[in-house]
């Protein structure tokens, strides 16, 4: 088996809904996204995946979408008043929580046709989250 791992560098922020620590407040993170592809043969380059197309394919989506901007279930009371002023909030059905976040990126990559396996987020330098198809 053949492996290619790409890391996206990226900002967000986001909260919990009914977390009772601190993490239901607003706040952010410098995250790391780790993209595992898989393959057991290379194409006629001897690659899983040029590192580029990858990257490109990811790093203008996650740019585009999730980067510095607000990540907040469609339930949050915040979410019209952050929409109200014309701040940038991306919406999700789930609660934004790294493992939410990491299927997230893991569908766009599997749809943009890529081999991914495992997608993980690195919310701190001490603490990740990922998300895999068994």
């Amino acid at each position: 088996m053949y492996t290619v791992i790409k890391e996206i560098h990226f900002c967000y922020g986001h909260r919990l809904l009914n977390h009772q620590g601190k993490c239901r407040h607003l706040h952010g993170h410098n995250a790391k996204a780790v993209i595992r592809l898989e393959s057991e043969r290379l194409d006629s380059l001897g690659m899983v995946c040029d590192f580029s197309d990858i990257g490109d394919y990811v790093k203008d989506w996650i740019d585009q979408t999730l980067d510095h901007r607000m990540l907040l279930h469609g339930d949050d009371p915040v979410l019209p008043l952050l929409q109200e002023a014309g701040e940038p909030v991306y919406v999700m059905q789930t609660n934004p929580t790294a493992e939410n976040i990491a299927r997230l990126i893991f569908e766009r990559v599997e749809a943009g046709g890529f081999p991914v396996v495992e997608v993980s987020i690195h919310e701190t330098d001490s603490a990740l989250a990922g998300y895999r198809r068994d």
